[in-house]
């Protein structure tokens, strides 16, 4: 097992209703599987016991608490809880994050630009800088932040865009600060995927059908045509916080099935 004896806190571990699995329930799943001892937050409870229900019947560790890591006392309270539950604090994978409407600049309101930057940026600021002190009392600690392409690659959605692009600058800069006490951070750009978010959610918001949207989708990957799944993610998760990728830190990782390479 690739996580044994160690413990993961994975924020986002509930997801939007779909057909398929989102990211952070299939990261939450796959750290389970490999060993890991799991607290799951979510500002979802009852979705975030979906995943916990999902981890207990495959016989993992696991246990469950609702909130909003956009709120620095909350951050502070489910790493509390980590570390009273399970003695430490081996990993922390922040998985939340918001889209937003294709608004050009000129259209973009205030209110939408606050809103994303809060969820998408400052949810990650506060939930690092709330778990750094345990992990630097430890001398030990893997950080995996989730970003997106969107971060690199042309996009008309600029709020989400920039906001993407602060997650990485933020995740690079936890690397560079961070690794005299041998904590790493790294991030993960993920592409065109089929979650839940993406699938169900741009299909209502744009009056989609998902099957049309699938296929749109799909067309747009060059590796074999067809998107990625939440299970991508979450493998490329899983290396960053094992031993594997013990002298790696401060790395942007694309899962996109090659879009990003189109650059240049």
């Amino acid at each position: 097992m690739r996580l044994k004896d160690k413990v993961a806190i994975v924020v986002g571990a509930g997801q939007t209703p779909g057909d398929s699995i989102g990211n952070g329930r299939a990261t939450a799943v796959l750290f389970a599987r490999e060993g890991a001892r799991v607290l799951l937050v979510d500002n979802n409870f009852e979705s975030v016991q979906e995943t916990q229900k999902l981890i207990e019947a495959e016989g993992g560790i696991s246990s469950a608490v609702k909130a909003d890591f956009t709120i620095q006392q909350d951050c502070e309270a489910f790493v509390r809880a980590a570390k009273q539950m399970y003695g430490r604090i081996d990993v922390l994978h922040n998985n939340v994050g918001i889209g937003g409407a294709n608004d050009e600049i000129l259209s973009l309101t205030e209110e939408s630009w606050d809103r994303i930057m809060t969820v998408n940026l400052k949810g990650m600021f506060l939930s690092c800088r709330s778990v750094l002190p345990v992990m630097r009392e430890q001398q030990s600690g893997a950080i995996i932040n989730i970003s997106s392409i969107a971060a690199v690659c042309s996009t008309s959605i600029i709020a989400y865009k920039t906001s993407k692009a602060g997650v990485n600058a933020l995740t690079h800069q936890i690397a560079l600060e961070n690794a005299k006490y041998n904590i790493r951070a790294n991030a993960i750009m993920p592409g065109l995927m089929n979650t839940p978010m993406a699938i169900e959610g741009i299909s209502r918001a744009r009056g989609i059908p998902k099957e049309d949207l699938i296929r749109t989708r799909d067309a747009s990957v060059p590796l074999g045509a067809k998107m990625g799944t939440a299970w991508d993610v979450a493998y490329a998760a899983l290396f960053l916080a094992s031993d594997e990728a013990k002298f790696i830190t401060g790395v942007i990782l694309p899962v996109d099935g090659g879009q990003s390479a189109r650059i240049g």
